[in-house]
């Protein structure tokens, strides 16, 4: 059977859909680029806000207009509302997210044990989501009670995988080709908790254990680390020498008022995420920070948002997203008076999103005239100059050069020379491969 597998929202539905590709794959089926080529496909849906709910609905109707017939929905909004997605064109079966990792053995009615007799290798996924990166799914859930997140309960209680799970799912991505693999959870920052231990402890074994180029991690909560977790990094160790541990922290700061922060229910300060940004700074040379800000959240006054512009402005972060504070049904923020009009909900975004812009371009340019190695993501059509390579450095920022072969899902060190628009510019110094696969 010919299935088309698709996913909105976070890097942890990434990788819970590439976990079922290997599925099916193993059973015998095929993976196909588009909706138009197959038989079955299976949505991974968002609820974060009330757009991934909208982007939701819409690939699943473009699905069905494809002239798929048999479509599996899974995710967060499935769980949240099962009854409402059956509603849907083709939709056949909605599986919620606390039978999601079954999708693939009750889908093909199989036992789970089916899927245990063989390792499940890793074959980055077709068309739009070929990627040279694994996401590597190691907890889920979250027992945080932020006011504006609808994931806790869509998600449940945070729970972690084991050691040697996560370690066996990396050791299948490497074989598979994976250069990149991405640590990634709902809470990540909570691995461990429940198996008394601290994701520190889950990164060392992993370094310890395999071969892995390049490991990165997603985002992470202030409040779970500390600054003996940076230690991490080799402080010795220029970043562009290449250490496989990234020089990349995503920490969602929401807001950088005080007040704010507290109707957010979020377990930090603006002091201590302060402190926690300077230790980081401190001990991971030209680390890249990028954080996440909720603009117009309810009650926020204009000087609780001038407050938080400063902050962020202080900060100076590498790049971060804002979202436009949108109410979900379920949360404690959306009963709360004060809400935001959207017109200003929108114009706090832009300016924020301004703010952040600024001084993504000025940690770009500091780069310029360094050279450091890129991970190429992507090849475009030969041209005058040779194949167009994209891709990603160590800390994060997208480069661009040519090269006089493919190169896709290698790795090479890059003379980055100018920026234009968000995106480094650079020549190959050459084109041999900065790692070699060592036998275990």
């Amino acid at each position: 059977m010919k299935i088309y597998l698709d996913t909105i929202g976070c890097r942890l539905n990434q990788a819970e859909i590439e976990h079922m590709a290997r599925g099916f794959r193993a059973a015998g089926h095929e993976i196909v680029a588009s909706a138009e080529l197959a038989e079955m496909a299976v949505v991974n849906t968002c609820a974060v806000t009330n757009d991934a709910v909208s982007v939701s609905r819409g690939k699943i109707r473009q699905i069905a207009r494809a002239g798929v017939n048999d479509i599996v929905a899974t995710g967060c909004w499935t769980t949240l509302q099962p009854q409402g997605l059956l509603q849907l064109p083709n939709v056949t079966r909605v599986i919620p997210n606390d039978r999601k990792d079954h999708l693939v053995a009750d889908v093909l009615n199989l036992q789970p044990e089916t899927f245990d007799l063989e390792p499940l290798t890793r074959v980055p996924l077709p068309g739009l989501h070929r990627r040279t990166r694994a996401f590597i799914k190691a907890q889920d859930g979250c027992n945080n009670q932020c006011t504006f997140c609808i994931t806790t309960v869509a998600r449940g209680e945070a729970r972690s995988r084991t050691v040697a799970d996560v370690i066996q799912e990396i050791q299948f991505a490497l074989d598979g080709g994976a250069k990149e693999i991405v640590l990634t959870g709902v809470h990540l920052g909570s691995w461990g908790y429940d198996l008394d231990s601290h994701l520190a402890e889950l990164i060392k074994a992993i370094l310890r254990n395999t071969d892995v180029p390049r490991l990165r991690l997603s985002s992470l909560e202030p409040w779970d680390l500390h600054a003996d977790f940076f230690s991490l990094w080799d402080s010795s160790t220029s970043l562009r020498a290449g250490s496989r541990l990234m020089p990349h922290l995503h920490l969602p700061l929401q807001a950088g008022s005080d007040s704010t922060l507290k109707r957010m229910r979020r377990n930090t300060t603006t002091s201590s995420f302060r402190e926690l940004i300077h230790s980081a700074r401190e001990m991971i040379p030209d680390v890249a920070i990028t954080t996440d800000i909720i603009a117009g959240f309810p009650g926020e006054t204009d000087d609780e948002f001038a407050e938080t512009l400063d902050f962020v402005n202080e900060m100076n972060f590498a790049g971060g997203h804002v979202f436009t504070y949108s109410p979900r049904p379920g949360t404690g923020a959306a009963k709360m008076k004060g809400q935001i009009q959207p017109e200003a909900r929108k114009k706090r975004n832009h300016i924020l999103h301004e703010a952040l812009e600024e001084s993504a371009k000025s940690y770009r340019e500091k780069f310029i005239g360094q050279t450091m190695s890129v991970l190429w993501e992507s090849t475009s059509e030969m041209g005058e100059h040779g194949w167009q390579m994209e891709g990603f450095t160590e800390n994060y920022l997208r480069a661009q050069a040519f090269a006089e072969s493919p190169r896709w899902n290698e790795i090479d060190r890059v003379a980055l020379t100018d920026c234009e628009s968000n995106q480094l510019r650079g020549e190959i110094l050459d084109e041999e491969k900065l790692y070699v696969r060592t036998t275990h």
